[in-house]
């Protein structure tokens, strides 16, 4: 019994990291939770041991770790999430014609839980439970991009996989892409997974405001040019956003 407190005190933590726009001091932390600071700098660091929270020098602040983005994509892909997203999915087939895909952020990759696609379309290497680098994906960038940079930079924290030649090669190249995308609300990738084909993603928010899942629309580039691709984003960003008020969730402020 004598581990409850400090497990119920781990938990706090996470979840008031979880709502936060950011990393945080070791002082705010101590200050939210009314705990000694002593005892503050003691918890977080057992919890980096475990990767549940991560530690950026630079700015002394304290965010999660890989480890408790690995137990939401793992509770992301039990059923209930599935089963919200999938009528949404038909729909957005029945509407464009183009294979729809729902993707979560498991560490650094993008883990696909979910795929609907018209009869007789081209099969993808993009299948359900396949994992592809999320720098390379437009549902992982969807995601990356409302993400707080050292929990980005924490995720990337070596070399980047490449395999078409295209897409971010370093930090500071996804970066850029990530910031553009913010602002303009939906992510693309053109080619950077499968030579001829290229996707649309839009984020979906959980109730903290932070992304949950993408819904990502994928066609051959030569059916859909590039000046259409805004027209196919309001469709891709309506239906993302449905899934978050399916998800009783918030977009970020």
């Amino acid at each position: 019994m004598s581990q409850v407190p400090a497990a119920r005190r781990a938990l706090a933590v996470l979840k008031l990291m979880a709502g936060a726009a950011g990393p945080l001091p070791a002082s705010s932390i101590a200050r939210a939770l009314d705990l000694p600071r002593s005892s503050t700098y003691h918890l977080l660091s057992a919890m980096a041991e475990d990767g549940f929270v991560s530690y950026v020098p630079e700015d002394r602040r304290w965010g999660l770790g890989v480890a408790a983005f690995e137990i939401g994509s793992a509770y992301l892909r039990h059923e209930p999430l599935e089963r919200l997203a999938r009528p949404l999915l038909r729909r957005l087939v029945d509407r464009t014609g183009e294979i729809a895909q729902l993707g979560v952020l498991h560490g650094a990759e993008t883990l696909y839980l979910l795929k609907e696609q018209p009869p007789r379309h081209a099969t993808l290497v993009t299948d359900v439970g396949v994992r592809m680098p999320a720098q390379l994906t437009a549902s992982g960038l969807s995601m990356l991009a409302h993400l707080p940079p050292a929990q980005v930079r924490a995720l990337f924290p070596g070399s980047f996989v490449n395999r078409t030649g295209r897409g971010p090669a370093s930090l500071r190249e996804l970066r850029r892409v990530l910031a553009d995308d913010a602002r303009r609300g939906w992510s693309a990738e053109d080619g950077h997974i499968t030579e001829g084909f290229a996707s649309i993603a839009a984020c979906s928010f959980d109730h903290t405001g932070h992304p949950t899942a993408a819904i990502a629309l994928t066609f051959r580039q030569e059916d859909h040019p590039k000046e259409s691709w805004p027209a196919l984003a309001t469709t891709v960003r309506t239906t993302a956003q449905d899934l978050t008020t399916r998800l009783t969730g918030r977009p970020p402020a």
